[in-house]
């Protein structure tokens, strides 16, 4: 009798958890309506929360030596190694170079965003499956709708590492290889280039204290559940500054971290991210110039050899400023896997770049992402502590990594233990080119996703079964979401369109040194560290040889 009022009053909290879930959807559609009729109104409030990103933006040369696209992991070590080689170096990047503060809501939270969430788009409905509204803006999050498949990017200084949830995991050995074939040894990486990454973003655990706090109940109630299913949870590295969230604890920070806010950017610097540590010692060095608001068009190779490249200069607004032609001797595409594949295949089907091979635009993949949840099994607040505790690894069927996760996006406890699932698919997809548009676009089975989905799911149920999980979210849909990426990987892959250290093959002082040089899978953990170690691994080869 017990046990059926028990389950009984989860069911209605899940209840209530759907009614209200209708609600903010309801409700975040009419107040998006109007945001979206009155953006003039939203962007002077925008100016007046985040003045910063407001003010003029400086023009980068017109002649660099180097000039590097994108401001993310490969990036920005990138522009740091080039600086302390000597080389001066211009990074362009499209979005805005947002402060940090304390007590200020620099980013919007999650639950009910504005326009400062998203790159220039009106709406959007994420793994809560909660639909949203709001005004057109210039926000950090550029989610890109494809056939298939929606694909999660950065839109601002400092790339992934300000929407990312801040795991930085190296893969089991014997999958990298299955992945990487040869052409990168793992050895390498793991005795030089990933201890070297974890020493510059200072990469630790969840610490004891933070764990053991009240908005991380839902980590242990994850390692709690998948033990109970016979599995050991490996603790993950993270790359949050444990005293920021000490201090939300404390309260003498803005709550952020602690309450379920990360994909849209953390306002109090809680996450280490690139524009506090490779970035901010490539400015030092006097050689490296930043200039957000510049989004890269197109990129070509003229007659003489240098590398022409062509900008717009955008407002937060999305109004365009000017637009200009670079040039530069060496280039090095960091703009990620996206970024960096669309300007490529550009190249090549317009005649910028003719010496391209056919492997351009090939190789793209999800690294198998799934967002997953299962109940709790106790009636007990689960909290909103973003930095991910543990994983488990499972290959019964295929092998996939589970990811303790937080519950993005709902501002009341809902009882969910979510994980993020990465699973080895070698399934991939190749960019094309739309002339009519001008254009580039992909198009991904369907299918694909929903095998992914099973796998991670057989396992997630398993645990839920055997730790007493109190409700099957399966029936309401809540259980498995696979129709998005945050990790897209491929498109010019290390071996194939470069060399096996990113030098593009046909144009002597191009580079990859992004996700793009990945072969569509990072071996079933967060990529993160991997592109990070690839990119000073490659730039340190690049330097040594001189080209």
């Amino acid at each position: 009798m017990r046990e059926v009022a028990v389950r009984r009053r989860a069911l209605l909290k899940a209840a209530g958890f759907a009614a209200f879930a209708a609600g903010v959807g309801s409700g975040a559609a009419v107040r998006g309506s109007g945001v979206a009729a009155a953006s003039p109104l939203w962007n002077a409030l925008f100016e007046r929360w985040v003045p910063e990103i407001f003010a003029p933006l400086p023009d980068p040369p017109e002649h660099s030596p180097a000039i590097v696209i994108g401001s993310g992991f490969g990036a920005a070590v990138t522009a740091l190694r080039l600086a302390e080689a000597g080389v001066q170096n211009t990074v362009l990047e499209r979005g805005s170079r947002w402060p940090n503060d304390p007590q200020r809501e620099i980013f919007t939270g999650d639950d009910l965003p504005d326009g400062r969430g998203f790159w220039h788009r009106t709406s959007f409905t994420g793994v809560t499956k909660v639909p949203m509204a709001f005004a057109d803006f210039g926000g950090v999050l550029d989610v890109v709708n494809y056939p298939g498949i929606d694909v999660w990017r950065a839109a601002a200084v400092g790339g992934g590492s300000i929407i990312f949830s801040g795991a930085m995991v190296a893969p089991p050995k014997h999958l990298f290889d299955s992945v990487f074939r040869g052409v990168v040894d793992y050895g390498e990486l793991e005795s030089v280039y990933y201890p070297r990454v974890r020493q510059m973003l200072r990469l630790s655990p969840v610490p004891a204290d933070i764990y053991n706090s009240a908005p991380f109940a839902h980590s242990r109630v994850w390692d709690q559940q998948v033990r109970a299913a016979g599995y050991e949870p490996q603790p993950n590295d993270s790359i949050f500054n444990w005293d920021v969230l000490r201090a939300e604890l404390a309260g003498t920070s803005r709550a952020s971290a602690t309450a379920s806010r990360s994909n849209l950017g953390n306002s109090n610097g809680a996450k280490f991210d690139l524009d506090q540590n490779y970035l901010r010692y490539a400015e030092a060095t006097g050689r490296t110039g930043i200039f957000p608001g510049h989004r890269v068009d197109s990129i070509a190779q003229d007659g003489s050899g240098k590398y022409v490249v062509t900008v717009s200069k955008l407002a937060p607004t999305g109004a365009v400023l000017r637009t200009r032609t670079l040039t530069c001797d060496r280039l090095f595409l960091g703009a990620g896997s996206i970024g960096t594949s669309e300007l490529l295949v550009r190249a090549q089907a317009t005649g910028g770049l003719p010496r391209l091979n056919e492997h351009i635009g090939a190789g793209w993949g999800t690294n198998g992402d799934v967002v997953l949840a299962r109940s709790a099994d106790s009636l007990s607040a689960t909290g909103g502590g973003v930095p991910s505790a543990s994983r488990i690894f499972d290959d019964s069927t295929v092998p996939l990594t589970l990811e303790n996760w937080y519950v993005p996006g709902i501002p009341v406890d809902t009882g969910a233990i979510a994980s993020l699932g990465m699973v080895l698919d070698p399934t991939r997809a190749r960019f094309g080119y739309d002339s009519a548009r001008n254009g580039v676009g992909l198009s991904w089975n369907p299918g694909v996703q929903d095998q992914v989905a099973a796998a991670c799911r057989a396992v997630d149920q398993r645990i839920a079964q055997r730790s007493n999980a109190l409700l099957d979210y399966a029936p309401i849909g809540y259980d498995a979401n696979a129709f998005f990426t945050a990790h897209p990987l491929g498109g010019a892959v290390l071996g194939q369109a470069t060399d096996g250290y990113g030098r593009v093959l046909g144009h002597p002082g191009l580079y990859v040194m992004d996700g793009a040089g990945l072969p569509g899978s990072s071996a079933t953990v967060n990529p993160s560290l991997t592109i990070t170690a690839l990119a000073e691994r490659n730039i340190e080869a690049i330097i040594r040889a001189g080209s």
